[in-house]
């Protein structure tokens, strides 16, 4: 008798607390954006992406560089750049401008 009254004592319990927990539960929703990459030599840059860098980041030199596509099939440049110990990365589109 006391099996059968703990048995069912603890179902009581349970199902009680299953109803409180769903409710609590969150969701979280992953947003992954996709982008390439594709290496590039700093010598095959575009013209104007070249003359943007000899113009105003004359004093700094190209350690490497990459063709991005975002998911909207935009695209632009990342340019990383060094100066003595310094460091920077400079996005850039086709026509050598600055984009975000």
């Amino acid at each position: 008798m006391r099996l059968t009254l703990l048995a069912i004592s603890i179902q009581i319990f349970t199902g009680a607390l299953l109803p409180s927990a769903a409710v609590e539960a969150h969701s979280y929703a992953v947003t992954h954006t996709q982008q390439s990459k594709i290496s590039v030599r700093p010598e095959d840059l575009p013209e104007p992406v070249k003359s943007t860098l000899a113009s105003s980041w004359s004093e700094w030199k190209v350690t490497s560089a990459y063709l991005v596509t975002r998911d909207d099939n935009s695209q632009y440049y990342e340019v990383n750049i060094k100066r003595s110990e310094e460091t920077s990365t400079l996005n850039l589109d086709k026509y050598g401008k600055k984009v975000d």
